[in-house]
This record gives C-alpha cells, structure tokens and sequence, in this order.
C-alpha cells in the first residue's frame, strides 16, 4: 500500500505544508486516539512531547485537540527527548505516546513520531490503520459533550527521566573528576542532559542549550559537532557529547578533539557488557551502513553483527524478535534494550563513561576499539522519477561491485524522507572505493537530468 503521510520514521515535512499542518495533526490524534482507545469503557491515556521548533507549538495543540474530541485524557511533558517520551509512556501507563520532532532536521521541519503502550515504534499495520482513518469522515469519531477529555501538564516529567537515565549507571558509579562538554543541538535535551550529568558529579560545560525556536540543529549538535570539537579542545574536557534535536542520538568527541561516531560507541558497550556477562544474543544488531571494520572486530571477540535495513525501526524490531541488547546505528542511534525502547542518546553517553570510569583510561583509547575502513558516503538529489531503474545507473551499480569484490561493501539506498539517493561504499582500498562511488554518483546524476 502506498504510504500517504508515514515515512520510515513518522510523518515528517515542512512546517505549515501538508502533512505537517495543524488539520492533519488533529486529524492524526483523532484517528489513533480512537485506534488506541479499542472502544473500552475506561478513561484512556496519550503522552505528548515535543522538541523546541517554533511549529511544536501549533502541532501539540492540535494533537491534544483530536485526542481529547475522540474521549482521551493528554498529558503535555514540554520539550522532551523522544527517548523519554517513551519511557514516560510506559511509566504513566498510557495507551499511546507521542513525540513532535524532526530529530536532526532543520527547524522549518516537523514530525509526529507515535508510540505504543510498550514504549515502541508503532508497526506497519497500525499506520496503515491510522492512514485510513485520518481521509475518513470525523463525524463518527467524535464523543459525547459528557465524554471529552481533559489535558493536564506533566510537571515532573523532566525529573523522572532524569532519575531513570542515572539509573543504568550502577549505583557507586561517579562522574566526579570528569569535564564533560555537552551539546544539546538547542533541542529537546537542553535541560535534562546536562542536569543527569551534573547529578552524576561530573563538572558540565553546556553549550546549544539556548533554543530560540528557529536555531535547532544549526550548527550544533551531532550533525554539526565542530563547535563541540572546538570546545572540548578550547576547555581541555575530558570528553564531549553532542545529541541531536530529539535527543535520541549521540556523536562522542574524545580530549583530543577527534569524532567518535555510532559504530564505535556501540563497540565499546558490546565490549564492555561481552566482558560482564551482560550482552544477550551474542551479538549486536547494527543497519547495512555500518562500518566494515565493526563487523571485523566483533568477529574477532567471537560475537556476530547482523544488519538489517537503515532505520533504528528496523534494528528494533530485529533485536526484538531475536533477543539482542544492543543494537544501533553509526549515525549515532544506539538502543540498549535493558533499558530503552528506541535510541537514547544520554543513556549511551553513560555507557561509555561509565567504562572510562571504571577503566581509569582516557576516552582516545576507550573509543578507538577498531580501525575503521576506508568509507565514503555521497548523497545525490532528484526532482523526480526513479534513478536507480536507470540502466545506466544498473550498470555503474554491477561494475562497482564487481571491482569490489568481497574486500569491500556497496550500499545504494533511497532516503525515506528526502528525494536524495544515498551512495556508499566501504573497502580495504580507498582509491577504489572512492572511485566507484564517483562513477555511481554520476550515472545516477545523468539518469536525474
């Protein structure tokens, strides 16, 4: 079935454009306030949180206005990270959470990610379920004047994560001694990370804890971790930590100034808890962008990678129906199922303090577990049609691999947000690798023309 408002993430676009407009997020809290309220005759419970975008306020109150015309009770947590609104969604026993955000997007973007009782993503079939209901008619969906449920602000909500976030740490473990900077990208964790790191012990310089509405994600955070860089370097930290808009992803900046990206940080954790005995499944649970290098040094601790499609849904719904604990993408989402649901960009920082504390080593050499290969990345934006069916792009796509052979890996992907084809390849020999991503890029260059 063709999707008309979820992507692989939500629904996300441009602020004030269809689907990210007030009509369709009323109609979204209708729709799956009535999917999740099954009709029982009990009071029923939607959690909303946002990140700190200027359209997050005209989006949260058209969400709370559909869930309490079809009869549910909302409780509004304020800038949150979507990590917490997943688990708050379990802690206040709600039938359906709810996060406003377009993790590292610009601030012109919105999106309105729904999770289940549980704390997960929502599957396919119930987005394809709430799809129908949003182009069906209201009328029928509505409940009595006597019916209509109230809203009420959570104003604990930010003390709750923070008290849950401390606690994957164990209990004698401190921070103290560490000078941590953290990045906040002027999003949904501007008030709670610092604060867990604070509480740790540790001495906390916060930068990008200044959201204005418009300035999330630019020029900060993870996607953008030069100012980070130059901060840690500036103040001589010990480490730095950039999260993304939502929170839900982490990039680690090490004392010399150098970027440690998801692969390695998920490397340091399966270490880490292979050693404790606290790694399940024997293995982790990485997407096909995930460095070679990884899958090499993983091997060589006797534990296996299995990749699935890019999305943390994906790495989710694997770790779920296999019994992995941790999992996560090089982008920086890492999900660790002893504790969260999704990615948590905080809990994961914790992690790997946590063994730079009890190591006594410095997070350099903490964090280079492995050497990464030689890896390039290009993306290539189209108007229209599909590239990737182009013969010419087939033929570019047979020749790479071919010249790769198994001393490399070539992933070709369309993005599930934007009209952009990703080209990566990866190989022992970096002229070769940037060499068939240079010919792939322009036969798919030439099939957009």
């Amino acid at each position: 079935m063709t999707r008309r408002y979820f992507g692989t993430d939500g629904i996300r676009g441009l602020s004030n454009r269809h689907p990210m407009t007030s009509e369709v997020a009323l109609r979204v809290g209708m729709a799956a306030g009535r999917i999740f309220s099954n009709g029982e005759k009990r009071r029923h419970r939607v959690v909303i949180g946002k990140d700190t975008r200027l359209s997050g306020y005209m989006i949260e109150s058209a969400l709370m206005s559909g869930f309490t015309a079809v009869g549910m009770d909302v409780f509004i947590l304020g800038p949150m990270p979507t990590p917490a609104i997943a688990m708050l969604t379990r802690s206040l026993r709600a039938d359906l959470g709810v996060m406003i955000s377009a993790s590292h997007n610009a601030y012109h973007d919105n999106g309105i990610k729904l999770f289940d009782p549980d704390g997960y993503k929502l599957s396919d079939e119930l987005e394809i379920e709430i799809e129908r209901m949003i182009d069906a008619p209201t009328d029928s969906l509505l409940v009595g004047a006597d019916q209509i449920g109230r809203a009420t602000r959570v104003e604990s909500a930010q003390e709750r994560y923070i008290e849950f976030a401390k606690r994957t740490l164990p209990r004698n473990l401190r921070l103290n001694g560490l000078r941590i900077v953290i990045d906040c990208a002027n999003g949904a964790g501007y008030k709670v990370a610092p604060a867990a790191l604070w509480e740790l012990g540790a001495e906390v310089i916060r930068i990008g804890v200044d959201p204005n509405g418009r300035n999330i994600n630019d020029k900060c955070g993870s996607t953008s971790p030069e100012a980070l860089v130059a901060k840690v370097l500036e103040v001589r930290a010990d480490i730095g930590i950039a999260l993304d808009g939502d929170a839900d992803r982490v990039v680690i900046v090490d004392e010399k100034g150098e970027i440690v990206d998801g692969d390695q940080v998920m490397a340091v954790i399966a270490k880490s808890w292979h050693e404790r005995g606290q790694l399940a499944a024997g293995g982790v649970v990485a997407t096909v962008m995930s460095n070679l290098g990884l899958e090499r040094y993983l091997g060589g601790l006797g534990l296996t990678l299995h990749r699935t499609p890019v999305g943390d849904r994906y790495v989710v719904e694997h770790m779920r129906k296999h019994g992995y604990n941790v999992g996560g993408e090089q982008s920086g989402h890492i999900v660790l199922s002893d504790f969260t649901t999704t990615g948590d960009g905080l809990v994961s920082a914790l992690q790997v303090l946590g063994v730079v504390v009890s190591t006594g080593k410095p997070v350099s050499e903490v964090c280079a577990q492995f050497e990464k290969l030689p890896q390039l990345l290009r993306n290539v934006h189209y108007e229209s049609g599909k590239p990737l069916d182009d013969a010419r792009v087939v033929k570019a796509i047979e020749s790479a691999k071919a010249k790769l052979g198994k001393n490399g890996r070539l992933v070709i992907r369309p993005s599930g947000t934007e009209s952009v084809i990703r080209v990566m390849a990866e190989g022992d020999d970096e002229k070769l690798v940037y060499s068939v991503v240079g010919d792939i890029v322009e036969a798919v260059k030439q099939a957009a023309a």
